[in-house]
């Protein structure tokens, strides 16, 4: 993965990862590369950390670690976000995240 040291990279703290987020989508998936991040689609409201919430918890059911893992770092209130996850290499988070569903629509 070329983009690799952009996107995501490993760090002390676990992977460092960016995202751009868009929130009120039919359903949460990551569609794939957005400049220098990941845009992930998410199926909440900008209300009340209803997106950031539904983010940690799609990172975290994807990247198979509790959500204790997930932290949100930087860009709690924007569209883009900067991650940081415990317990996966920052290679594995992008492998995880960039998959699609075996039933082909990409919703977990």
């Amino acid at each position: 993965m070329a983009s690799l040291p952009v996107i995501a990279r490993d760090s002390e703290r676990g992977a460092l990862v960016t995202v751009q987020v868009q929130p009120g989508s039919s359903r949460t998936e990551c569609v794939g590369i957005h400049g220098d991040a990941l845009k992930i689609r998410l199926a909440a409201r900008p209300i009340d950390g209803a997106a950031n919430d539904e983010l940690t918890r799609f990172i975290a059911e994807r990247c198979a670690v509790p959500r204790a893992n997930v932290q949100l770092r930087a860009g709690a209130t924007g569209r883009r976000k900067r991650l940081t996850v415990k317990g996966i290499t920052a290679e594995s988070l992008l492998a995880r995240l960039m998959r699609k569903e075996s039933n082909g629509r990409g919703k977990i």
